[in-house]
């Protein structure tokens, strides 16, 4: 019995170191899944932010930038305002002039259904 206690020994400590490698292992593993997601993250958002440029880029080619959409919209507004100043400058008198021939012109006369 005395032979088998120090065999009985050595094995419960190779249990127990193997116990500590295993665990050790199992620490490095995690540890490394953790980096490897956070990688990953990382690849994935650069990945994100390079596709979101280039939609960025390709929507301002062929649809322009909100700045040049509001731009073109002021500018027609404006073509607008200016021709139709041009044209009440242009009928203004004409039109002046037949609202006081209208207006001045009274020429009385009796309603139909007045009897006399």
């Amino acid at each position: 019995m005395a032979a088998q206690t120090p065999g009985i020994q050595q094995l419960l400590q190779a249990e127990k170191k193997a116990a500590e490698r295993v665990s050790e292992s199992r620490k490095r593993k995690n540890k490394r899944l953790k980096q490897a997601k956070e990688e990953a993250q990382e690849e994935i958002e650069k990945y994100r932010r390079q596709r979101e440029e280039k939609f960025q880029e390709t929507q301002a080619n062929y649809l322009g930038t909100k700045g040049d959409q509001a731009k073109e919209v002021e500018e027609q507004t404006r073509r607008k305002i200016s021709e139709m100043d041009i044209r009440v400058a242009k009928n203004k008198e004409q039109v002046l002039s037949q609202l006081f021939d209208l207006i001045f012109d009274i020429k009385p006369e009796l309603h139909q259904n007045v009897r006399l």
